[in-house]
């Protein structure tokens, strides 16, 4: 009788630099006594990670791991890209820093970058260093050009941690109650998978979709500044909405005056492979887009992409970010767009992706904890149940997956609603054997996981 041998983590020609710092218990220790306890860790014995290169990350052992999460989806084309190293370690040696108020070529030289990918019309940009603030600024910038103050947000989606962003934000975990907002209100995402209505696709009649019809008759004056929504929600779990669902949102907010924000954080550059923004897999337009996190691969940069006629409203006020277009991160974000271009990154995406999902669909055949699996391209969630037919979550299991996949060397994230479903989100210089390493360790942790129950 022969024994199956586990499939190895596939081959990398990186080898990491020997670490010298301080241990991970005397980090563990200093990060206990100096951090805010509000900064989360992960996994039940916190990992340290001390290095990267491209789709992996090393500990202080040196044990290597797949990055399967891109540190919460902000790595697009790798760790430590050779070529974004050398581009940025070149303008750190020139200016490390001048504010907007002073002229520099990066930043326009990024901003018409930008204008390139954007649809046709959303060409002017106003630069940030973090999503959070890119949302604030789209939601100044639409009460300013509308002159109404009212804002409907999908229930279920993430937007950022400072005030206006966590306002918009309706998970009650990551909501503060000093946060709550003013004119702010919550529509139905298009969560098939737990239809409030209790009802099927397409017989619905996408009735989710409609319900910002009823937010805005009975929470608000009947006029609102904007909408704003994830494409495809990230932190929400990687709910994936009906095809036709944000056409009809879009005309409706349009219809009572609002215009409408794409949140493309998580799910633009290329991620969902078919397109570059995810609002394309819609097949609509937003009048205002907001990015981060893989703007930047792994920069401090967040931009608010809009009309010439919106952006004018800035103009209002006297208003500026100190840092925000900084030229270290314009450098790495150029730097950036120009790998995905040059290394056909959104194609691998597709490529990558397409086979990732279909793994996991047949692993969904395989294992009845497998609710749903949902996503485009490298953005793709793995929802748990305890029961498909009551589709009770499983949280606490999606978390044990996690720490199992971990030891294995994998490192995925959890989220949704309930912290049940799994997100899979890697750079996308992701290979097609580190997708098939991903799927083999996750059919041995639940089937480990299905004995043991």
């Amino acid at each position: 009788m022969t024994t199956e041998l586990r499939p190895s983590l596939p081959i990398t020609d990186h080898t990491p630099q020997p670490y010298d710092g301080p241990s991970r218990e005397e980090v563990l220790a200093l990060r206990h006594q100096y951090l805010s306890p509000g900064i989360i860790t992960y996994y039940r014995d916190p990992l340290m990670i001390v290095e990267g290169h491209m789709q992996y990350v090393w500990d202080e052992m040196g044990r290597r791991y797949l990055d399967a999460f891109a540190g919460i989806v902000t790595i697009s084309v790798g760790h430590c890209h050779p070529k974004i190293v050398e581009r940025v370690r070149e303008q750190t040696g020139k200016l490390q820093h001048t504010t907007t108020i002073y002229l520099h070529p990066t930043i326009v030289q990024m901003a018409e970058k930008l204008a390139e990918k954007m649809p046709p019309g959303l060409t002017r940009s106003y630069f940030t260093n973090s999503g959070s603030e890119a949302n604030e600024i789209a939601i100044l910038s639409a009460r300013e050009y509308t002159g109404n103050q009212d804002v409907i947000a999908l229930r279920n989606g993430y937007h950022g941690g400072t005030s206006v962003p966590m306002s918009l934000t309706a998970h009650g975990t990551w909501k503060f109650k000093s946060n709550n907002g003013t004119n702010v209100h919550h529509t139905l995402a298009g969560y098939c998978y737990r239809c409030p209505f209790g009802l099927e696709y397409p017989s619905c009649g996408v009735k989710c979709a409609h319900d910002i019809k009823n937010v805005i008759q009975y929470e608000t004056p009947g006029e609102i500044a904007c909408f704003i929504g994830e494409p495809i929600q990230g932190v929400g779990g990687t709910v994936t909405p009906p095809k036709e669902f944000f056409k009809i949102v879009y005309d409706i907010v349009r219809q009572h005056g609002g215009i409408c924000i794409a949140d493309e954080v998580q799910g633009g550059f290329g991620r969902t492979g078919h397109h570059y923004w995810s609002h394309q897999n819609w097949d609509v337009v937003p009048d205002m887009i907001t990015m981060a996190k893989g703007i930047g691969n792994g920069a401090p940069l967040g931009a608010m992409t809009t009309t010439v006629r919106i952006s004018e409203v800035m103009k209002n006020r006297v208003h500026f970010n100190t840092f925000g277009g900084n030229p270290i991160s314009m450098t790495q974000g150029l730097a950036t767009i120009e790998i995905i271009d040059e290394e056909n990154i959104q194609q691998n995406a597709l490529d990558v992706g397409t086979r990732l999902k279909d793994a996991l669909l047949d692993l969904q055949e395989k294992h009845d904890m497998i609710g749903e699996v949902r996503g485009l391209g490298l953005m793709l969630g793995v929802e748990l149940v305890r029961d498909r037919v009551t589709k009770e979550p499983a949280n606490t299991e999606a978390a044990d997956v996690m720490e199992r996949m971990k030891e294995r060397s994998v490192l995925v994230g959890k989220g949704g609603l309930f912290g049940n479903t799994l997100r899979i989100k890697p750079p996308m210089c992701i290979t097609k054997d580190d997708a098939d390493y991903l799927v083999a360790m996750l059919d041995e942790v639940l089937a480990e996981i299905a004995v043991e129950k």
